[in-house]
């Protein structure tokens, strides 16, 4: 758990952390999360009720890592946000998938996505959108 935003302004440091965390994991390269993605993950976390870890399953990916996973997935986008530290892929355990993307879809965040047998849920701060 990394605060990021204390005083009224945002924590450079833990921020430091939060991007390293997030970081492309097959290239090790890190990119900037964007911050009103991190409030859109803080926000749903609230309306969870849940003060439980969210379990990350894609945060940034670097151009070449998304080449690369378009070359075996249908699925993956080729202007994909996550490129743009925009996007995360993520599951909150003992919260449904189902349950967590209507949360999602209520905050009018931005784009949306629902993985039921994967088992997660893709929100980024794109222009509104469902799939």
């Amino acid at each position: 758990h990394v605060g990021f935003f204390r005083d009224g302004k945002y924590d450079t440091g833990a921020l430091t952390k939060i991007n390293y965390i997030l970081r492309d994991h097959r290239s090790g390269e890190i990119k900037a999360i964007d911050v009103k993605l991190l409030e859109l993950l803080h926000a749903i976390s609230n309306k969870t009720s849940r003060q439980i870890p969210l379990h990350v399953i894609s945060g940034y990916s670097s151009p070449a890592t998304n080449k690369s996973l378009r070359k075996k997935s249908t699925g993956v986008a080729s202007k994909s946000l996550h490129m743009l530290g925009k996007a995360i892929d993520f599951r909150i355990p003992g919260f449904s998938t189902r349950q967590l993307r209507n949360v999602a879809r209520k905050m009018k965040g931005g784009g949306v996505g629902y993985y039921p047998k994967s088992d997660f849920v893709h929100v980024d701060t794109g222009r509104i959108r469902y799939w």
